[in-house]
């Protein structure tokens, strides 16, 4: 099992490859929820496939499409998540953070029962050069505005939007930031 390579298959036609990284287990029922009754009508003339794994490495497997997109998922309940999305991130390569990893950061309606801080994945998002996304996977207009998102994002990496890549998306997320000192 080696490193997760974004072109090291070729893409389908008119298809697009979502792989959701997910440890926690109400955030796997929840994500797995929001995909099905979203898909009508989101990606057109094209389809899209969604693939929840527990971590990374994903297994040798000769039939596996082309991943056009990562999320990881961060519950902010659980320390066990971070844990695992960071041991993760090493099986992939560095190619897929130009614009093709996204975190979301899940659990953030209620901050009482956080047991990680958002500056902690804040900071690993920062670190990594990638997006965050925080939302409240249990509400239901925050799933479906996040399942409409996510699969916007998708439909950029996997070049179904005409001219936009997913690094010009990139560079247009992080535009407003000022670099400090540190990352000169």
């Amino acid at each position: 099992m080696s490193a997760l390579r974004p072109l090291d298959k070729l893409p389908g036609l008119n298809t697009a490859t979502i792989l959701v990284g997910v440890s926690s287990p109400d955030s796997r029922a929840h994500l797995s929820s929001w995909a099905a009754p979203q898909r009508p009508g989101l990606l057109r003339n094209s389809c899209w496939q969604d693939h929840l794994a527990r971590s990374l490495p994903l297994p040798c497997s000769v039939n596996r499409p082309r991943i056009d997109l990562i999320v990881f998922v961060v519950n902010l309940h659980s320390k066990h998540s971070l844990q695992n999305v960071e041991e993760s991130l090493c099986h992939l390569d560095a190619a897929f953070f130009l614009g093709k990893v996204t975190f979301l950061a899940t659990g953030a309606g209620r901050d009482s029962h956080c047991s990680i801080h958002r500056n902690t994945v804040v900071k690993l998002a920062h670190t990594y050069r990638s997006p965050l996304l925080f939302c409240d996977l249990e509400i239901e207009d925050f799933r479906a505005t996040m399942a409409q998102r996510l699969v916007r994002l998708l439909q950029i990496c996997a070049g179904h939007v005409p001219g936009v890549s997913a690094l010009n998306l990139l560079s247009l997320l992080r535009g407003s930031e000022n670099p400090s000192l540190e990352d000169l």
